[in-house]
């Protein structure tokens, strides 16, 4: 699924009653509604920066890990998206793929 401004109907964040943590909620034209975590958003968000400010990073793979209950902190998730070492060339043909997939016929490509 590939989502654009056009096809969000409204965002809401925020913390939910009865919950710590911030959530993000998009409403899509189409009625579907993804709701993300404050950890799913937070590990976004740094990795957008850095590939955003960074001048020499072009590319970053954030991949789910499970961590060992003992060893995280107070409040933090168990699962984590955490960056992996995979080559940044690797990483872009992978993102070119999927972009150039049917989901998007040759001459319709967003930009």
């Amino acid at each position: 699924m590939y989502v654009r401004n056009c096809d969000i109907k409204k965002v809401l964040i925020g913390v939910p009653k009865g919950h710590k943590h911030l959530r993000i909620a998009l409403i899509l034209e189409n009625g579907e509604t993804i709701v993300f975590s404050e950890a799913t958003i937070a590990n976004i968000t740094r990795a957008y920066i850095t590939v955003k400010t960074h001048p020499t990073i072009r590319t970053i793979e954030l991949e789910k890990k499970t961590l060992d209950k003992k060893s995280i902190k107070e409040g933090y998730a168990e699962c984590q998206l955490l960056e992996t070492s995979r080559q940044q060339d690797e990483v872009e043909n992978e993102i070119s793929k999927i972009m150039n997939s049917q989901m998007f016929p040759p001459g319709n490509l967003p930009i």
